[in-house]
Protein backbone atom coordinates (compact mmCIF):
# COMPACT_ATOMS: atom_id res chain seq x y z
CA UNK A 1 0.00 0.00 0.00
CA UNK A 2 1.31 3.48 -0.88
CA UNK A 3 1.91 6.18 1.72
CA UNK A 4 -1.06 8.57 2.16
CA UNK A 5 -0.84 12.04 0.67
CA UNK A 6 -1.34 13.66 4.10
CA UNK A 7 -1.78 12.78 7.78
CA UNK A 8 -5.08 12.81 9.67
CA UNK A 9 -5.28 15.89 11.91
CA UNK A 10 -3.37 18.15 9.51
CA UNK A 11 -4.85 20.25 6.73
CA UNK A 12 -4.19 20.80 3.07
CA UNK A 13 -4.21 24.31 1.69
CA UNK A 14 -5.75 24.42 -1.76
CA UNK A 15 -5.25 27.50 -3.91
CA UNK A 16 -7.35 27.36 -7.09
CA UNK A 17 -6.44 30.31 -9.32
CA UNK A 18 -5.92 31.60 -12.84
CA UNK A 19 -3.19 33.67 -14.39
CA UNK A 20 -3.88 36.48 -16.81
CA UNK A 21 -4.40 35.05 -20.32
CA UNK A 22 -1.17 34.20 -22.09
CA UNK A 23 0.97 34.89 -19.00
CA UNK A 24 1.09 31.40 -17.50
CA UNK A 25 4.65 30.52 -18.56
CA UNK A 26 5.92 33.84 -17.21
CA UNK A 27 4.00 33.17 -13.99
CA UNK A 28 5.63 29.75 -13.59
CA UNK A 29 9.11 31.21 -14.19
CA UNK A 30 8.60 34.02 -11.67
CA UNK A 31 6.95 31.74 -9.12
CA UNK A 32 9.79 29.19 -9.26
CA UNK A 33 12.45 31.93 -9.04
CA UNK A 34 10.73 33.42 -6.00
CA UNK A 35 9.92 30.05 -4.41
CA UNK A 36 13.50 28.82 -4.67
CA UNK A 37 15.12 32.20 -4.07
CA UNK A 38 15.01 32.20 -0.27
CA UNK A 39 12.29 34.89 0.20
CA UNK A 40 9.33 32.54 0.61
CA UNK A 41 8.04 32.90 4.20
CA UNK A 42 6.22 29.57 3.82
CA UNK A 43 9.49 27.65 3.77
CA UNK A 44 10.99 26.52 7.04
CA UNK A 45 8.30 26.63 9.74
CA UNK A 46 7.89 23.38 11.65
CA UNK A 47 4.14 23.64 10.99
CA UNK A 48 4.75 23.07 7.29
CA UNK A 49 4.50 19.29 7.16
CA UNK A 50 5.03 18.87 3.41
CA UNK A 51 6.40 21.28 0.86
CA UNK A 52 3.76 22.73 -1.44
CA UNK A 53 3.34 21.67 -5.06
CA UNK A 54 2.22 23.82 -7.98
CA UNK A 55 -0.01 22.02 -10.46
CA UNK A 56 -1.36 23.16 -13.85
CA UNK A 57 -4.75 22.12 -15.20
CA UNK A 58 -4.18 19.96 -18.29
CA UNK A 59 -7.23 21.54 -19.98
CA UNK A 60 -6.40 25.21 -19.33
CA UNK A 61 -2.79 26.45 -19.22
CA UNK A 62 -3.86 29.52 -17.22
CA UNK A 63 -5.48 27.47 -14.41
CA UNK A 64 -3.35 26.36 -11.46
CA UNK A 65 -3.58 24.67 -8.06
CA UNK A 66 -1.11 25.09 -5.22
CA UNK A 67 -1.33 22.39 -2.54
CA UNK A 68 0.58 21.81 0.67
CA UNK A 69 0.20 20.11 4.05
CA UNK A 70 0.39 22.04 7.32
CA UNK A 71 -0.42 21.38 10.97
CA UNK A 72 -1.43 24.90 12.12
CA UNK A 73 -3.88 27.16 10.25
CA UNK A 74 -3.11 30.26 12.33
CA UNK A 75 0.60 30.05 11.48
CA UNK A 76 -0.24 29.57 7.81
CA UNK A 77 -2.66 32.53 7.82
CA UNK A 78 -0.04 34.78 9.42
CA UNK A 79 2.61 33.79 6.92
CA UNK A 80 0.15 34.26 4.05
CA UNK A 81 -0.41 37.85 5.19
CA UNK A 82 3.36 38.37 5.25
CA UNK A 83 3.61 36.91 1.75
CA UNK A 84 0.87 39.19 0.40
CA UNK A 85 2.47 42.24 2.04
CA UNK A 86 5.80 41.48 0.33
CA UNK A 87 4.19 41.67 -3.16
CA UNK A 88 6.26 39.03 -4.98
CA UNK A 89 6.36 39.69 -8.76
CA UNK A 90 4.38 36.58 -9.71
CA UNK A 91 1.31 38.00 -7.92
CA UNK A 92 0.96 40.67 -10.62
CA UNK A 93 0.17 37.91 -13.11
CA UNK A 94 -2.84 36.54 -11.20
CA UNK A 95 -6.15 37.16 -12.95
CA UNK A 96 -8.29 37.67 -9.85
CA UNK A 97 -5.96 39.34 -7.35
CA UNK A 98 -4.25 37.85 -4.29
CA UNK A 99 -4.23 34.14 -3.53
CA UNK A 100 -6.98 32.89 -1.21
CA UNK A 101 -6.67 29.31 0.04
CA UNK A 102 -9.31 26.80 0.91
CA UNK A 103 -8.35 24.89 4.06
CA UNK A 104 -9.31 21.23 3.86
CA UNK A 105 -8.98 19.17 7.04
CA UNK A 106 -7.48 15.70 6.59
CA UNK A 107 -10.02 13.34 8.19
CA UNK A 108 -9.34 9.91 6.67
Amino acid sequence: MAEPLARIGNFIHVYDFYTKPGRSDEFVRLFVEWDQGGDNPMHGPAEQVREGVLCRDENDPNHFYLLGEWSDKDIHRGLLKKLRDSHPPFMELLRDGPLHPIYADVIA
